[in-house]
């Protein structure tokens, strides 16, 4: 990688890890110590925590609730082919690439407000940690299942090696509708989760963060219930054991926009390569989360205009422009998009037809298909969220010269400053928003023209130029360290 898409943060890189300010035999002693504590509270728990083989899912398709989004993992495995072949990646790193390290399955039961008891699923999958501690988001929706969690701790890898970051890939969550629970049950859930995760995460090992319908809130219930079962005296070096928290519990300024911050970087970057301002861009938002919120009120701020959004409750359009934060409000108060009196009501098919500069996906997988990417009318697709695009939809897109910034890339904001909070809560530092804001955009817009070049030079897609890249990363670190034994 280029030095100069370093942050100027300094590390010890001399044995290939972070200085740490703990003594080396005192963390041997803190982890056995933490580990008997996790097996003790594994043998309280009502069900276990139970470890998949990599690659199988007999053992948890029977826990869940919903058939699985089938076909995620395997997009995941297109994508990665395709530039493995390009790149003629090592055969040994391609089959531990193929497949994941760990995935953790656990059901616990939880009392509801009403007196009932409840069985929840949830899950945990650690795909690859070569370039440092597992990392990745925790979300909270019915539809999750080990086949979703799959790929997209897959997709962390990736995008951690890009970025050039010392974390590996992982991702999580529970099987649930959260709006079906009141915020003292998501509490009693999210403890309980983390509870029966046990020692299976930790500050340098496996560190969760905020994903699909989970927030700061959730990040420190968990942070809470898992310092608990750290000894006192340690309980304050181990506070980076999550990120995205809120900045009085540890987190850093500028994580709650960081993701779409980034997403507005590289749209900024996208917008100057070809010689257009921001100021009187189009663009249709589909999602209004966090991701997509914030990256609709800084669009907005720089002269964009939002001409039509989609949730899961519904679509609206106006060609005058929608106010996001004042629809943010009405979300706020209404529950979704679904009614908002400032846009004309219109379907999805409608909704992903409107005429724009840009079509942000910043929602779920697997909304741009062979069939839906006949009916962009867009230049630009800016993948705010996981895996938006299947194989087939960017064959569709390529062959209607859609440009296409992977979302491995483009959402990348979030976990780049979930790093910067995870260095200044190991250093007990605290940084200022325009120095986290700085250190983003260098980071962010570096990797922009790294994959800018690679497409280039290779002649192949921004999303395959990107994994090439990622891969050539990851090869390297097996190439010089070897594979054990």
């Amino acid at each position: 990688m280029s030095d100069q898409c370093n942050v100027d943060i300094t590390l010890d890189n001399s044995k290939g890890k972070q200085t740490m300010d703990t003594d080396p035999e005192k963390q041997v002693e803190d982890r056995q110590s933490r580990h008997i504590d996790s097996n003790r509270m594994k043998s309280l728990s009502a069900q276990p925590v139970k470890i998949a083989e990599p690659g199988k899912t007999t053992d948890v398709s029977k826990t869940s609730q919903d058939q699985p989004k089938e076909g995620l993992f395997r997009n995941v495995q297109i994508q990665f082919n395709k530039a493995a072949d390009l790149l003629g990646l090592d055969a040994s790193v391609r089959k531990i690439l193929s497949s994941t390290e760990n995935e953790i399955v656990v059901t616990f039961p939880v009392k509801l407000n009403d007196g009932s008891l409840k069985i929840f699923t949830g899950y945990r999958v650690q795909h690859n940690n070569a370039l440092g501690p597992f990392k990745g988001g925790l979300r909270y929706h019915p539809q999750v299942n080990i086949d979703e969690v799959r790929a997209l701790a897959a997709w962390m890898t990736w995008k951690t090696a890009l970025a050039d970051i010392p974390f590996g890939g992982a991702k999580g969550g529970i099987q649930i509708d959260p709006s079906q629970y009141t915020q003292s049950e998501l509490e009693r859930i999210t403890r309980r989760f983390a509870f029966a995760l046990g020692d299976n995460v930790g500050p340098e090992y496996d560190i969760p963060a905020p994903d699909v319908n989970t927030n700061s809130q959730i990040m420190a219930w968990f942070l809470d219930t898992y310092l608990s079962t750290v000894p006192p005296h340690d309980r304050h070096r181990n506070i980076h054991v999550v990120t995205g928290k809120p900045v009085a519990a540890g987190g850093s300024l500028g994580r709650d926009k960081a993701t779409g911050q980034g997403v507005v970087f590289i749209i900024q970057k996208w917008a100057e390569d070809h010689d257009v301002s921001i100021d009187g861009l189009t663009f249709i938002m589909q999602g209004f989360g966090n991701v997509g919120s914030w990256t609709s009120r800084l669009l907005v701020q720089l002269g964009g205009r939002m001409v039509a959004v989609e949730d899961v409750t519904g679509s609206v359009r106006n060609e005058e422009g929608i106010n996001p934060s004042d629809l943010l409000e009405y979300i706020k108060a209404h529950g979704g998009v679904s009614g908002y009196p400032k846009g004309q009501p219109v379907d999805h098919t409608e909704f992903m037809r409107i005429p724009a500069d840009i079509f942000i996906p910043a929602a779920l997988e697997k909304q741009i298909t062979a069939e839906t990417a006949k009916w962009l009318n867009v230049r630009l697709v800016a993948e705010a969220a996981n895996g938006p695009t299947t194989p087939e939809g960017d064959s569709i897109l390529k062959e209607r010269n859609i440009e296409l910034i992977p979302d491995i890339l483009c959402n990348s904001g979030g976990v780049i400053v979930s790093y910067f909070e995870w260095l200044q809560n190991k250093r007990s530092e605290s940084w200022e928003l325009e120095e986290v804001d700085r250190k983003l955009l260098k980071k962010i817009t570096c990797m922009y023209g790294r994959v800018r070049e690679k497409a280039r030079e290779s002649n192949v897609d921004w999303r395959t130029a990107a994994y090439m890249l990622a891969l050539a990363r990851l090869e390297r670190v097996y190439t010089e360290r070897g594979i054990f034994p």
